[in-house]
């Protein structure tokens, strides 16, 4: 009976471990933070701005997507002259903010093999369908290309305004929200 229960706790620790190895993303560099030319850095939707010096964690990996994959949810403006920089890197577009679009971190951005699908996000107790048409860049920051912002977490889900209201969360709370994602 002990050897059985052993084998079972062999089994049931290993399958777990395999799992949470398969779901670990670790940094794979860093970069020094330049301060932004004055005027260059859009601080709307409380934008962050590298700072001059401080070292920012870059990731090439995101966690792995399941049925729920875990996410933050922050905001972006797609829009021309938006905090999000250029176009779309999906189609070098821009979008309105009344249109349910995200940008995905890299590693879940997968080079772009996202692009133009819907994924279903979680949150607040609601859900909205948003289409991915843009790449949270985690590898690159503290550029013009970037808008003089850092990298992007290797977990976040940008989403435009729409995003936000169609899940019901009240503008002041607008900016950073747990919640779920799956295609």
């Amino acid at each position: 009976m002990n050897r059985f229960l052993v084998i079972v706790l062999f089994i049931v620790f290993t399958e777990t471990s395999i799992q949470i190895s398969a779901q670990t993303c670790k940094p794979s560099g860093s970069i020094r933070g330049r301060k932004p030319p004055p005027g260059e850095c859009n601080t709307e939707n409380d934008s962050e701005c590298c700072v001059q010096g401080k070292f920012y964690t870059t990731y090439t990996c995101s966690p792995a997507v399941t049925s729920a994959t875990k996410a933050k949810l922050t905001i972006n403006s797609f829009q021309k002259g938006g905090d999000g920089g250029g176009p779309s890197e999906c189609h070098n577009q821009y979008h309105s903010n009344d249109t349910p679009v995200v940008a995905l971190s890299t590693g879940w951005y997968k080079g772009g093999s996202r692009c133009h699908k819907f994924i279903t996000i979680n949150g607040n107790g609601r859900s909205v369908k948003a289409m991915v048409v843009d790449e949270c860049d985690s590898t690159r920051g503290c550029d013009a290309d970037h808008d003089y912002q850092p990298p992007c977490p290797n977990n976040i889900v940008d989403g435009s305004k729409a995003v936000w209201k169609a899940l019901g969360v009240s503008k002041d709370n607008w900016g950073d929200l747990n919640v779920t994602w799956s295609e």
